[in-house]
């Protein structure tokens, strides 16, 4: 298994955050808003078709909040009291 950390692939640009945690409404990781698919196939890319996903991704990630509404938290604790 190669991993991103890996300094044998010290050029490969990622977005990965670290939060990697899929979507399962959009199949979005929420942490950097690519797909499964493209996570998986990320070192085998050239670097144009990187390029090309990853000018996608403030697109996915923002849309991926809008979304969703949030159920509880600090204001709902302070409603309930």
């Amino acid at each position: 298994m190669q991993r991103m950390d890996d300094t044998r692939f010290p050029d490969i640009e990622t977005p990965c955050v670290k939060i990697c945690v899929v979507d399962p409404e959009t199949g979005f990781c929420i942490g950097c808003g690519r797909t499964r698919t493209e996570i998986a196939g990320w070192i085998g890319m050239v670097p144009a078709e990187r390029r090309t996903v990853m000018e996608a991704l403030p697109e996915r990630v923002s849309t991926l909040t809008l979304r969703k509404s949030r159920k509880g938290g600090r204001r709902a604790r302070l409603a309930a009291e």
